[in-house]
């Protein structure tokens, strides 16, 4: 086992002298799932959901497959889907959308405001399988898919024609292909082997199928990659005109591919400098060519269609998450099932996950009280280019966040890492959003860093 302290660094709190790592923990959701604990008892989905609105959600479906695992992932993914595994897998996800319709019950039908299929890999599935999941997200939660947005994740072998038309039908108006380097000997570096042209193949089909966003992800800070060679992976990128880029910083954690290559404490100072340097060379490029910056990873093309209705905000509004290793949030409760990184650990969960019958109850989880809340809403906030508008926090806690978070944001302003704005909005500076991965774990509470630093990673 591998405590959560070794993969996640959650610092103690810093002084404004001091600058923390900037490499430290992506803080794309919290409470972080490590801070999760089984539940008990097991609450019934109807009362966690009774009172809760649903006139604005969003639904996640998580496919936990991939033809390989590069050497970089700590998602919740297995290899390979022996025996119809994915055949079973739908039968679990139909069994579990019903049990959530029934919790939700009818005196107000959920309304979507989203919905997603991640992973693993979506596109792992076959076309017919494709075909079943979207009639789960449409039959069984009742969520339009030709009317919201849609995004799902794919890979450049999986990315095939057939596969494509589906999700186009289907209404899907994004889609994230995950590259990482047009460079082969990078992808290699990075346990991720693949052809160029089998990239610019699946790009292309992409383009073919009219999917009106298309995401490009990128890595920098793989092993041999200079300012050159991540120069050459951005203007290979650009050629495709892709409506998003994300750029992420490669992490080296542990029980990955990498992280049984690699000390461990391989994050050191100079590493560190490095993916800042490429990270700042990957901004201001795309900044010069006419990219907006939404986050310190999420780059959109200045023109491309919006991809989320006006009245959703993801830091107020719930999500049903189905699958295995997805997240579901009430205002009260985020819950998901059990989370591991081995493969041999994640086999056995969607093995069970797959024999269950029974999903009337939440299994893992962790409660949010109004501290927690606060956290949450403003984090999901300031680690976005636009800021957190000052009213909306007021609004809903009846306070301003320098009220809550005086020593946390003078520390930030000290280092130079909010901008200076009186529009009524709480910014972080160019420099902030560069540190994003150091300003996010700065915020979280004690008990959730004390929850994360103890769990057993396995």
């Amino acid at each position: 086992m591998t405590r959560t302290d070794d993969l996640i660094r959650t610092p103690a709190a810093a002084t404004a002298t001091e600058t923390p790592r900037p490499y430290q923990s992506y803080t794309y959701a919290y409470p972080h799932k490590t801070a999760y604990r089984p539940l008990s008892p097991r609450p019934a989905l109807k009362d966690l959901w009774a009172g809760e609105s649903r006139q604005s959600l969003s639904l996640y479906v998580h496919i936990p497959f991939c033809e390989i695992r590069c050497g970089f992932c700590n998602l919740f993914t297995r290899i390979g889907a022996p025996d119809d595994l994915t055949g079973r897998y739908l039968d679990a996800v139909r069994r579990q959308a019903a049990a959530v319709r029934e919790a939700l019950g009818d005196a107000e039908a959920p309304r979507f405001a989203n919905a997603a299929f991640g992973g693993g890999t979506p596109t792992f599935l076959e076309p017919a399988e494709l075909e079943r999941l979207c009639d789960i997200a449409e039959q069984e939660m009742g969520a339009d898919l030709r009317a919201i947005p849609l995004s799902v994740e794919a890979s450049p072998s999986t990315a095939t024609a057939d596969r494509l038309a589906v999700l186009a039908a289907r209404g899907t108006t994004r889609l994230s292909l995950g590259v990482q380097s047009f460079i082969e000997e990078e992808s290699r570096s990075a346990v991720r082997p693949q052809r160029r042209s089998e990239v610019e193949a699946a790009l292309a089909r992409i383009r073919e199928a009219a999917v009106p966003v298309l995401n490009i992800d990128l890595i920098y800070g793989i092993d041999g990659q200079t300012a050159a060679s991540w120069r050459y992976s951005l203007d290979a990128a650009l050629a495709w005109r892709p409506e998003e880029i994300y750029l992420y910083p490669l992490y080296i954690r542990p029980l990955t591919g990498l992280g049984r290559q690699t000390d461990p404490d391989r994050a050191d100072r100079e590493w560190d400098a490095r993916r800042l340097r490429r990270y700042r060379e990957g901004r201001d490029h795309l900044l010069s060519q006419g990219y907006e910056q939404v986050s310190m990873r999420m780059f959109r093309r200045a023109d491309a269609p919006p991809q989320g209705p006006d009245d959703y905000a993801c830091q107020t509004d719930g999500m049903i998450g189905l699958g295995c290793g997805a997240r579901s949030y009430t205002s009260t409760l985020h819950y998901s099932f059990d989370y591991a990184v081995s493969m041999r650990e994640i086999r056995g969960i969607i093995d069970d996950y797959t024999a269950t019958e029974d999903f009337s109850h939440a299994l893992v989880g962790r409660h949010v009280d109004e501290d927690e809340a606060r956290r949450r809403h403003l984090l999901q906030s300031l680690l976005q280019a636009e800021g957190l508008p000052v009213a909306d926090y007021r609004q809903r806690f009846g306070r301003g966040p320098w009220d809550d978070f005086a020593s946390e944001l003078e520390t930030l302003a000290a280092r130079g890492w909010l901008a200076d704005t009186g529009a009524g909005r709480l910014r972080l500076s160019a420099e902030g959003l560069a540190h994003s991965d150091a300003i996010g774990p700065e915020f979280f509470s004690p008990a959730v860093r004390g929850a994360m630093s103890a769990y057993e990673l396995k």
